[in-house]
């Protein structure tokens, strides 16, 4: 921005900025003329309203001209954010026939020979397809594939930095699930996992379900898995705390979509039998007509033993545990304080929770959200690059119920006792201890239950 080049008006120009609410970072000078001073400014917002605001109280100032705004985070993207790079040199002519033409032809007949040898000679060892439609992106719901691309690409930078997987977004223009299946087949060759992501529920069970039956590489959908993974790692942890068993746990599970669901599923899978789902229906009970897919009626018939009907008051009577995949601001305070003793309350609505950590955190033992600005951040970053890391290594043929208790155990192992404390149950996300742990515990319970291509060596950290 050009500034009049007189004492006191950048005072005036940061005062105007601190008034709206603005957070000023760097601010660097760029060309000083005769009249003018010409700096670039870096300004903090809390969103693009916010933001929009600010520019316009400082267009308003008569000694300011604003020559340009870019917003960093549009910068982070521009070009987008991924790439490809060649892991050898091409430099000689003897380099070029080797890696193509005529060298290449016998690696493509050695594969043609023994389609394993893909998994050793091609990229097929390291790659994931990360497939959507682009129909329950983040809480942006159904936003379309060009949309998607962005936060798909985000997710392969996850991928690589994490674990070193190379991940590509494939966005498909379709929300036919028989199209997506088909399409996903078709390229199924060139990878060595595929990673479900973003597609809306009941469809999301469909798809998974066949390409599980009809694909010989794993396949996860995230929304669903990667979720339970990290909510069950959580529950561990909190479980520790207040010295209870999962199989005497009562817990609330407020959003019966994919990822409540899949919770679900693997509440169970740890032990745990007193288990209501809850919508905005109310609780799933056996006989309820109004709402229901097939998905719900199998929650309803494999969960709420006592068939409890009703609306969150009952459902929450006595609950050990809330665990929220929903809406925001659904959980009132007079219905946590309806749970029994020491509750547990996860609380994961993006952005805004189904109750506020403020509001609850007097009322209970332990406390979690999806958010990185309070304690125990429950993220699926903690559980995908791990998992996919340890899948690929161990060339598992499929993902089992073993393999994600597995990968919760991992997680929640990543907290030392000595750390472990109601803010403290879940790792970070910057935790680079917690992708390997994941990796090692879900190559080993590949193997123990018979769906590895080969064996971990033990005498490395890494998988022969």
């Amino acid at each position: 921005m050009g500034i009049l080049n007189r004492p006191g008006m950048l005072g005036r120009v940061t005062s105007v900025i601190g008034k709206a609410g603005g957070d000023i970072g760097a601010v660097d000078l760029v060309e000083m003329t005769g009249d003018r001073v010409f700096r670039d400014m870096t300004i903090k917002a809390r969103d693009s309203e916010h933001g929009q605001r600010i520019i316009d109280k400082l267009r308003k100032l008569p000694v300011v001209k604003i020559s340009n705004i870019s917003d960093r985070t549009f910068l982070m993207h521009l070009g987008g954010k991924i790439e490809v790079r060649s892991k050898v040199p091409i430099r000689t002519r003897d380099d070029l026939s080797m890696a193509y033409t005529p060298g290449v032809a016998r690696v493509s007949l050695a594969i043609k020979e023994d389609p394993q040898r893909a998994f050793s000679l091609t990229i097929k060892q390291n790659s994931v397809a990360v497939v959507t439609d682009g129909t329950a992106v983040l809480g942006l719901g159904d936003i379309g594939p060009l949309a998607a691309m962005p936060v798909m690409e985000g997710k392969a930078m996850l991928f690589k930095e994490l674990a070193g997987v190379d991940a590509f977004p494939i966005c498909l223009d379709t929300k036919d699930p028989d199209k997506i299946v088909e399409t996903v087949k078709l390229i199924a060759p060139a990878f060595g996992g595929v990673n479900l992501e973003d597609i809306s529920a009941p469809r999301c069970f469909e798809i998974e379900a066949r390409l599980r039956k009809e694909l010989d590489v794993p396949v996860f959908h995230d929304d669903q898995h990667g979720t339970a993974v990290v909510v069950v790692a959580a529950l561990l942890n909190a479980l520790k705390i207040v010295r209870k068993d999962p199989r005497r746990l009562k817990v609330t599970v407020c959003g019966v979509g994919a990822a409540g669901t899949a919770v679900i599923k693997m509440l169970m899978t740890l032990g745990v039998r007193q288990i209501i789902g809850v919508d905005e229906h109310g609780t799933i009970h056996r006989g309820r007509t109004v709402g229901m897919d097939f998905m719900k009626t199998w929650v309803s018939e494999a969960t709420n033993p006592q068939n409890v009907k009703g609306k969150m008051p009952e459902a929450l009577k006595d609950a050990d545990v809330f665990i929220g995949l929903s809406v925001p601001g659904v959980l009132a305070l007079r219905d946590v304080k309806r749970m029994a003793r020491d509750r547990i309350v996860f609380a994961m609505a993006n952005p805004v929770p189904e109750i506020q950590p403020e509001q609850a955190e007097r009322h209970v033992r332990v406390m979690a959200t999806g958010r990185s600005d309070y304690p125990n951040q429950i993220n699926n970053v903690l559980c995908f690059p791990g998992f996919f890391r340890g899948l690929l290594d161990i060339r598992a043929r499929l993902v089992n119920d073993e393999m994600k208790l597995a990968a919760a155990h991992a997680i929640a192992s990543c907290v030392g006792k000595s750390e472990l404390g109601p803010e403290y149950i879940i790792p970070s996300v910057f935790n680079k201890q917690v992708a390997p742990a994941v990796a090692r515990e879900v190559a080993r319970a590949a193997h123990k239950t018979g769906v590895a291509r080969r064996r971990p060596r033990a005498d490395a950290s890494i998988w022969a």
